[in-house]
Order: C-alpha cells, then structure tokens, then sequence
C-alpha cells in the first residue's frame, strides 16, 4: 500500500532529498525518471512523495517552478531578504542597486537589512540610513535593527512561502539567519580584509522554517548574471522609473535625451535621486558595451 503526498524539499543530502511534509520532514530518494528526463529537483521545490507503510520514500513528481534563483539554486523564491553591511565590506550604492536590478529583473521583490552597523561611524551611518529612507520611499522595505526585523519578518512571510537571503559573502547573512533561527547553526567566517569580501560558509542550502514560511540562506555572489536583459529592458527595473515611465512623451522612451521624458523631469524635481539615475546610465553603458546580455560584476 503506498501513500502520496504532496510537500516541499528543505535539503538536499547526498543524493536524499528531504521534505516537509506538514509537521515532519522525511528522507527520500528521486526515482529514476528525473535523470532520464534530465531534471533535478531544487530546494523549495514542490514535490510529490509516495510513502509506503516499510518506510521506503520516494520522491515521484516535481510541481510547474515560478522561479530558480542563486548559486545554489532556491526554487519558487518568493521574496528576497537582502543583506548589505555597513563595513567589511563596504556599503555602495552602486552595488545595492546592481542587486536591486538583478532581483526586478528576476520578478521577486526584496526587503533590505543593514549589518554592521555599530561598526561605523555616526556620520557615516547617518549617510547610509538617508539612502535607506529613499528606498524605502520608492517600495523597498528597510530594517537597520536586526530585533525590528524579527519581529516583523513572521507577519511578512505568508504561508509556505519562501524567502531567500541574499548579499555579499561576509555581509552577515549566516550570523543573521542564526539570530533569526536559533536552530540554523550557520557557519560563519570573517572576511578577507585585501578583497574586502567574504569567504563563503554556506556551501548548500537548506530551507528553515519561519513564522509561516522558510528562510534559506545561499552563498553569496561575486558576480551576478543578468542575462538576457536587453538595454531597452533595463529602465523597468529601476522602479521609480518605471513608476513615472507611462508619463514619458514617447512610448519608448530611454530617459537619456527624449523631450517630455516623465523620469528626467522627476529627477530634476528631485523626486528620483542623482545616484540612481547615474547608475542607470553606468549599467547601460556596460551593457551597451559588451554588445548585449552579459555578466553585471561587482
């Protein structure tokens, strides 16, 4: 007599795939109709499981993915915690946005942690949280106060969602994810003070639960692939351009030259900030430059 159930992989162990299956998680093993069909289930993959009443679990079905996300890869990623430090290494605009542009590209929509923040100074800090306040303003959740963000994080995230974080190796995103979940027991590492980086300490990622939902923690990118943004694409995922963009004369409009361009016109109001602007313009010479989709590097 067999059983089929339907829940989510949490991890992935040496070929065993484990699931959660409402309140407990069981071990199983892919039949070998995935390599035939060259599939490989991820985490956060919903799977169909057939238990049998000798305790042999067989992972049988994979549902339809909505995404695929980092390296490893998070399967029907549903939101991003994004982790940027104050220090070590460092906070730039520039790099924030690269993120920021990688994930609206990608359909998931991110909330931003500041760490480290005791680990600058006043001034500087002050200069980091008024950046913060404008991405706020235009749609992106804020937390500096990693106590603030635990306690808002389990009304965040709905029922079986996933949330993934994200950032730079050495941001603090395994300190974070085991203050968050105690039960996590993250590796963590310093960074390397010549690179200004991290070393990577989560090597595969797992699914913990939290409030509703799971968080999972993945390695941090050097480099992020933005593949196949094209260079007319990438004004919609600067969000306040898109937001101002149906107010542009010109249907096609690329906020560089065009008269009665809605975003230019919001900009000189100071209604969108010079350093976005600006790094859209960065973004799209790079882009422009290597002829098309390519790698965005840090």
């Amino acid at each position: 007599m067999t059983d089929l159930k339907t829940g989510i992989v949490v991890n992935l162990l040496a070929g065993y795939y484990d699931v959660q299956l409402g309140a407990q998680v069981v071990r199983t093993r892919a039949r070998g109709v995935f390599r035939k069909r060259g599939q490989k289930p991820r985490v956060g993959d919903r799977v169909e499981v057939q238990l049998d009443e000798h305790g042999t679990n067989y992972l049988v079905g994979v549902k339809p993915r909505t995404n695929l996300i980092g390296r490893p890869a998070v399967a029907n990623v549903s939101s991003i915690l994004l982790v940027i430090s104050a220090v070590e290494p460092d906070y730039t605009r520039a790099f924030l946005d690269r993120y920021l542009v990688y994930f609206a590209w990608q359909g998931v929509p991110v909330t931003i942690y500041l760490s480290k923040s005791e680990l600058t100074s006043a001034d500087r800090l002050a200069e980091i949280k008024d950046d913060l306040q404008y991405y706020h303003s235009i749609g992106y959740p804020c937390f500096t106060s990693r106590d603030t963000l635990k306690q808002a994080l389990p009304d965040l995230i709905k029922p079986q969602a996933v949330w993934t974080l994200a950032g730079q190796s050495g941001a603090g995103k395994s300190t974070l994810l085991n203050y968050l979940q105690s039960q996590a027991q993250q590796e963590t590492a310093p960074i390397s003070m010549s690179l200004n980086r991290g070393r990577h300490t989560t090597r595969q990622v797992s699914l913990f639960a939290l409030g509703a939902g799971f968080l999972a923690d993945t390695p941090g990118f050097s480099a992020l692939d933005l593949t196949p943004i094209k260079v007319k694409e990438l004004a919609n995922y600067f969000v306040e351009f898109a937001a101002a963009r149906p107010n542009c004369k010109f249907r096609g409009c690329q906020h560089l030259s065009e008269p009665g361009c809605a975003v230019k016109q919001a900009l000189q109001a100071g209604d969108i900030a010079q350093w976005r602007y600006d790094d859209y313009l960065t973004l799209r010479q790079e882009i422009t430059e290597q002829g098309g989709p390519e790698y965005l590097k840090k």
